[in-house]
């Protein structure tokens, strides 16, 4: 690091708070990696030193020695006691992305040294309806993934060219880093930032992925949705990631599935609630509801003397249970309306209908019992 330069808080390279957890730290900077890796990130000329600044914050602040050092004296405190970060090149960390993904690099060569690494895993969002869960979908889903580089074949280098071995590490994959510190001098093992760790350099880098061994491509992916599927759930494809390099396997595709919001339904599991408005008289001398359903609207019988707030049941209208046989209700709640606004005649006719009626008009109580308590009951019927 120059002496011109003035390196940036760590913590707000990270954008993390200065007691955030060892979990928050990681979290952020597996995000931060995934945005700013040059091999994704190919619209940003500045990418690749915003990675290797995160890279720096990260390797510090998850270090349980000089974490301490750093939120007491800053970056001063640890160029004094020999903690400055070794950090020179995307290789170094390598370790850290076996933390994160049970191997190298989710973003092919460059990270990671020696043996196969894993492809990191991709995720895409789905939007359905209602009408989607209830019978289920196939989908094409339109994705860009790291795959291998068609014109090399993933050996990075121009086709017809010779590969040779790296003058860096010769050969080995890795260098050796030697930090001070209160008990010594550290020897550890980075991986080589000339070879990403294969030990080997293409003489002429392929003019594709300028050596990496890795594209870019754009992916259509034919997926099915079963029916019954929840809002916020998650479904994993196996092995439809970003590839891996060095012979490496490729990640999984996950599908965060969410479910629309539908004005006329309110979803509970696999039941729905609807709400149906019907004039007072209606509702006193009977009458045939259109409901609407995920299958079309469905007359509905509606009893003479019919309350406020009654719930209608309509068995097997609602949602089928994910990879199940049963299917939810559809529970109809009828929403009695009073006229606001009356001509004289209206109102003449109501006050002698209000004169005509007897105890035996209307209903006995009930108790106070509201609407909360018949939709509870409903649902566990």
């Amino acid at each position: 690091m120059s002496a011109s330069h003035v390196p940036r808080d760590y913590y707000e390279l990270l954008g993390v708070s200065r007691d955030a957890s060892d979990a928050d730290v990681k979290k952020a900077f597996r995000k931060l990696a995934r945005e700013l890796h040059p091999d994704i990130n190919r619209h940003d000329p500045a990418a690749e030193e915003k990675f290797k600044e995160v890279a720096e914050a990260y390797e510090v602040l998850s270090d349980p020695e000089r974490r301490p050092i750093y939120d007491r004296y800053g970056h001063e405190g640890l160029r004094s006691g020999g903690y400055e970060p070794s950090f020179t090149g995307f290789g170094s960390i390598s370790d850290i992305f076996e933390a994160f993904f049970g191997g190298g690099s989710p973003f092919g060569s460059g990270f990671g040294g020696g043996g196969a690494d894993r492809g990191g895993d991709a995720v895409v969002e789905l939007s359905l309806t209602l009408e989607n869960v209830a019978s289920g979908v196939s989908r094409e889903v339109e994705i860009d993934l790291t795959a291998r580089c068609s014109h090399c074949n993933g050996n990075g280098a121009e086709p017809g060219t010779p590969i040779e071995t790296c003058p860096r590490c010769e050969g080995t994959g890795q260098l050796q880093a030697v930090t001070r510190s209160v008990f010594g001098q550290l020897v550890r093992m980075q991986v080589c930032d000339r070879c990403g760790g294969d030990g080997k350099i293409p003489e002429t880098p392929c003019g594709v992925c300028r050596g990496s061994g890795h594209e870019i491509r754009a992916e259509s992916i034919a997926v099915d949705i079963p029916a019954g599927i929840e809002d916020g759930q998650r479904i994993r494809l196996a092995g439809r990631g970003h590839a891996g390099s060095r012979g490496g396997p490729p990640g999984d595709l996950y599908l965060l599935v969410h479910v629309e919001a539908d004005a006329r339904f309110e979803r509970h599991g696999e039941d729905l609630l609807t709400r149906v408005d019907v004039p007072f008289t209606d509702a006193a001398l009977g009458t045939r509801l259109t409901v609407p359903t995920l299958a079309g609207e469905e007359q509905v019988e509606l009893k003479a003397g019919t309350q406020p707030a009654t719930v209608l049941r309509l068995r097997g209208r609602g949602l089928p249970e994910l990879r199940r046989r049963g299917t939810g209700d559809l529970h109809v709640v009828v929403n009695v309306l009073v006229p606001s606004k009356l001509n004289d005649e209206q109102r003449e006719l109501l006050r002698r209908f209000a004169d005509s009626t007897n105890g035996e008009t209307y209903p006995a109580p009930k108790g106070n019992e509201g609407l909360f308590n018949r939709l509870r009951h409903a649902f566990r019927a």
